[in-house]
Parts: C-alpha cells; structure tokens; sequence
C-alpha cells in the first residue's frame, strides 16, 4: 500500500507540475455592455480552437416542485431550433466549422456551450447569438423531448444508485430546489408546455443574468466588437431571485427503498458548506481523503482490505447554496451489514484523528492534479470563466481556491469533519433492503 501511495503521489504531482502554468488564464479581459452582459476574453494564441460558453443565471435554484425540470427542458430547447435555423442546420452549422454546440441546465447556472476551429469563431458567435436570442422551440419538437426527459425519469426509478441518490437529495432538502436532479420530476414536466418554456425563456435571457465568456485564439477588442454587434441591442433587463427557501436542519434518518440489481448502493450524506465559505477548500480535501481514487481512504480500507465494495466515492460538488457532502459504496446485497458499519467506522475515524502529513499531501495532489487537467481546454476554461463570473465569486475565484488546498492542514480537516459530518442521513437502495 505504501508503494502505490506513493506511485499515486509522483503521479499527480507530475500531472500538477506539467499541466497548472498551462491552465493559467491569460490575458483575461473583462468588459460589461451598457445593456448589463459581461463579457470575459481570454486570449490563448497557442491554441487552435476557440470555445464560447453562455451562462445564464437559470438553473434548479429558481424553480418550485412545479417546475422542476424546466431550466435543463429549456436549455434542450434553445439549440433545437431558431427562427431561420431548425435543429438539424444547427448541428450542421457547429460541424462545417470544425466544432459542436450545446445547451443544458444546472443547478446554479446553465449554459451554451460551443467550440470550433479558431478560424471560424466569428460564425461560432453568431450561432451561438443564434440560439441564444432566437431561438423557435417548435410545438412538436417540445413534445418529443419532453417525451425524451420522461423516459430518463423513469430509467432513474429502476437503478439503485439514482434511487438511492435521489432519495437522499429529497431527505438532505426538503422544499429547497437542490432536492431535485435539474432533469426534473415526472409530475412536473408533464405539465410543461411551449408557453410555459418561453415564459421561463423571457425572465431569465435578459443581459443582466448573462456572461458570455471566449476562450482561444483570438483578440479581446475583436470579440468585444463582435459581442456588441450581435448582443448589444438587447433591452437591459435583471432576472428573478433565486430561492429563498432554506434547507432544514440536519438531522439523523435511514431510508430503504427496494430496487432489483445485483448491488446495493449506501449513501451517507450531511449538508456542507457553499463555495463561497471559507470551509470550502478544507471539505474538499476532506472528500479526497475519504474517496479520493485509490489512495482514497474508502478504496483502500473498504475495498482493498476488506473486499467489501465494488466501488466507492465521496461527492462534494461546488454549489452557490447550501451544498452536500455523500459518502458511497456500492457493495453486493450479502455485505450490506459489514459494509455499512465500515462506512460509518471511517466517517468516525476522521472525526476523531486528523489525517497523517503523507496522506494529506497525497489528497492534495490527486485534487488539485485533476482540477488542473480538467482546465486544460480552451472549452472548460470558457465554462469556468462563465460560471464563476455568473456566481458573483469572479473567475479569480480558482486561484484563491488552489491558494486555500494548499494552505489546509490537518487539524482542518479534522475540524470540518467534525463540523459537518457528526450528524448523517442515509440512503440504501438494492434488492431487498427494507
């Protein structure tokens, strides 16, 4: 175990060293138009390919049990189909300029996301435009993804991890939004109509919840120029609020649900604190602690050891809002007792030990290793740039989070632990589990 801890280490130390100065934004500009959309420029002349990423402030945290589902519903829609372009000459379009487009919605934000060769991002821009401000949603296009969702709803009721996650979310949040997947509910999406998403469209596409970020070969003053052609006649406009509704306090549950599979999922989940709380940093190195790969303290004592988990994770996503913290394994139905008595022993360990000098510096390359590869591209810088200007953290924000990794201690992460992890709700999802 020793030597594959520190095979693990040099390896994401390497990942760091090579990938973090090329992942560095450069020559960032940023410029608001006077209709309120923000615009982010990052000029990358070493690439080849230019990303666009829209983000708009639309997502689960302005939706209600319903409309659950309506911002992802929507984002589907925007791309499939505008005043001049139907769906089929949309995707056309993003292929004969050597890239794709896309739409989807979240949680906190949603975004359209195009790339395409750096030669071509004037018409990449004007489709993005395109989409973005025309966009059609034809009365049987609408029904036939609103049929598509339906089904992926229903596909989530027949597996034990989604049921089990799902189940959890619903414990975790109560009436707040996060307690639902942005693919929505059956009961509500249902009830959608085109009305209804261009009613949604109209208060939330406004410049004011806008940030258009690009990323790539290109000049600032160029883009900005072309930005203000295509989206400077927009009428100045702010979205709604987002929920005001609050999470309930945590408190100590079990919840079975009887799925057939060949595993059962256990879920041990606790609320957390948001991205923009200084805790943020320590939790996230807690996670990789606790399931962080291989070196991951679930993989190594629960699976390795003990041979009692298929696999294993801890998820602790970056959210606006309240946030979560979800201890998994997936195990065979013959150790669901052992299993789940193992998970609760190594939540209780980290409360009551902090991890050692070797193992918190293994945690930390693995984490900020992968966060470096994951912003290696022109298309997931665009996305960060976007979403965290959105959040109202700025896209700064990444290099005081790597600043914060680095600075956390032990005594931090026990502290967190202890913090957050003392009180939990669990979800058990499989064959016969009740």
């Amino acid at each position: 175990m020793r030597r594959l801890t520190s095979l693990l280490l040099s390896l994401a130390l390497l990942a760091l060293a090579s990938l973090a100065p090329a992942a560095e934004p450069r020559a960032v500009t940023r410029t608001r138009l006077p209709n309120g959309l923000t615009v982010l420029v990052r000029e990358n002349p070493a690439s080849a390919v230019v990303a666009v990423a829209l983000a708009v402030k639309l997502g689960t945290r302005w939706e209600t049990p319903e409309t659950a589902g309506i911002s992802n519903f929507l984002q589907l829609m925007v791309v499939r189909g505008t005043a001049s372009r139907s769906g089929t000459q949309i995707v056309e379009d993003a292929e004969r300029l050597g890239g794709r487009i896309d739409g989807r919605g979240d949680q906190d934000w949603s975004a359209i996301e195009a790339a395409a060769l750096a030669r071509n991002w004037i018409p990449l821009l004007e489709l993005v435009a395109d989409v973005a401000l025309h966009p059609s949603m034809p009365a049987g296009v609408v029904e036939g993804v609103k049929q598509f969702l339906l089904r992926q709803v229903r596909n989530r009721g027949d597996q034990p991890y989604p049921v089990a996650f799902d189940t959890l979310m619903q414990s975790l949040f109560g009436p707040h939004p996060y307690a639902w997947r942005p693919l929505g509910r059956r009961e509500s999406l249902e009830r959608l109509d085109r009305a209804a998403l261009l009613a949604h469209y109209r208060r939330h596409y406004v410049p004011g919840g806008m940030v258009l970020a690009v990323s790539g070969q290109v000049r600032a003053p160029l883009v900005l120029r072309e930005v203000e052609r295509l989206f400077g006649a927009m009428p100045a406009g702010q979205p709604p609020a987002a929920t005001s509704v609050r999470a309930p306090a945590m408190a100590a549950s079990r919840v079975g649900s009887d799925v057939p599979g060949a595993q059962a999922q256990i879920l041990h989940g606790a609320l957390a604190p948001p991205m923009t709380h200084p805790d943020y940093p320590a939790v996230k190195v807690l996670s990789t602690v606790l399931g962080g790969g291989m070196a991951g303290r679930f993989f190594s004592e629960i699976r390795d050891k003990q041979a009692l988990a298929y696999s294993t994770a801890a998820l602790y996503p970056t959210l606006a809002d309240t946030a979560y913290f979800v201890a998994q394994l997936g195990t065979g139905p013959e150790n669901l007792s052992r299993a789940q008595a193992s998970l609760k022993k190594e939540l209780e360990r980290i409360r009551e030990e902090p991890p050692a000098a070797e193992e918190l510096r293994v945690a930390k390359a693995y984490l900020l290793g992968n966060f470096a590869m994951d912003r290696r591209t022109n298309e997931r810088q665009a996305w960060y740039l976007a979403t965290y200007e959105l959040a109202g953290v700025g896209y700064e924000f990444l290099d005081r989070y790597v600043t914060g990794v680095r600075a956390v201690t032990p005594a931090d992460v026990q502290r967190v632990a202890r913090t957050y992890l003392g009180t939990i709700r669990e979800s058990v999802a499989g064959p016969q589990v009740r």
